[in-house]
């Protein structure tokens, strides 16, 4: 694991949808960068592979094996953080799912619960929990949301992925302005197409939507996940200290073109 320049040194910061992708990126750099992380995700195998890894390179971390649509494993990781490691200082809020390639009407009930579950229901159990954590504690602390272009825009992902991210920003927005005078920055992220297992998931199951995503950006690339992850530790430390509030672009310059 390569060194940092001590961003986030000495900082505790939770991490959701860490077992792989962007969240796996995340692990690896907020590490690098001094900070002690809290690994959440399903696969529990991967997640303690990961945690493994960065303990061996000279990093602190610690795997919670959980899911994000059940609040008592978002609380049971929010506890274990803070007897682990003396507190919370940030987090990163990743874990999501996506579809494409069904008109709205086609799109079973199933499939909507389940992107709004985790998307949507999944940030707001982390926030529940992560802000209390943080509130009170006298440092400076951060949490950052993903969200993506399809919260601003209509993608081409599923509607119900659009309506997802895009609440995503409603509840990052409401909580920045509810918290900001307890010391706590809320942001989110509007994460352009990205090379992840996700994203080969929605590309094997719909392959013409690769051409559209990558020729929409400026930059007519998918970015690479520790990208995205550099720019979330940014929002995370002192560096981003009047930043909140702010759904801030990570997208090959899709959403300025």
């Amino acid at each position: 694991m390569s060194r940092g320049t001590g961003l986030l040194q000495d900082r505790v910061v939770m991490i959701t949808g860490a077992s792989s992708g962007i969240g796996a990126a995340a692990g690896r750099v907020f590490a690098a960068e001094g900070a002690a992380v809290v690994l959440m995700a399903r696969r529990e195998e991967r997640l303690h592979d990961l945690a493994a890894k960065i303990t061996a390179d000279g990093g602190r971390a610690m795997a919670v094996a959980g899911d994000v649509t059940r609040e008592s494993d978002v609380e049971r990781a929010v506890a274990q953080a803070v007897s682990r490691f003396g507190g919370l200082d940030g987090a990163f809020n990743n874990a999501g799912c996506a579809a494409a390639g069904r008109l709205l009407h086609e799109t079973d009930a199933a499939v909507f619960d389940e992107i709004m579950d985790v998307n949507v229901r999944g940030v707001w159990n982390c926030l529940r929990h992560q802000i209390p954590a943080m509130l009170g504690s006298g440092r400076p602390a951060a949490i950052v949301n993903t969200s993506s272009v399809a919260g601003v825009l209509a993608t081409g992902a599923s509607s119900a992925y659009v309506a997802a991210k895009h609440a995503v920003l409603g509840l990052t927005r409401a909580a920045a302005a509810e918290y900001g005078r307890g010391g706590v920055r809320v942001n989110a992220l509007v994460v352009g197409s990205t090379r992840t297992e996700m994203m080969d998931q929605v590309l094997t199951g719909t392959p013409s939507l690769e051409e559209e995503f990558v020729g929409r950006s400026v930059q007519k690339r998918m970015a690479e996940p520790e990208e995205i992850a550099r720019s979330a530790a940014w929002l995370c430390s002192d560096q981003a200290s009047f930043v909140t509030g702010v759904a801030m672009p990570v997208d090959g310059g899709w959403t300025a073109a």
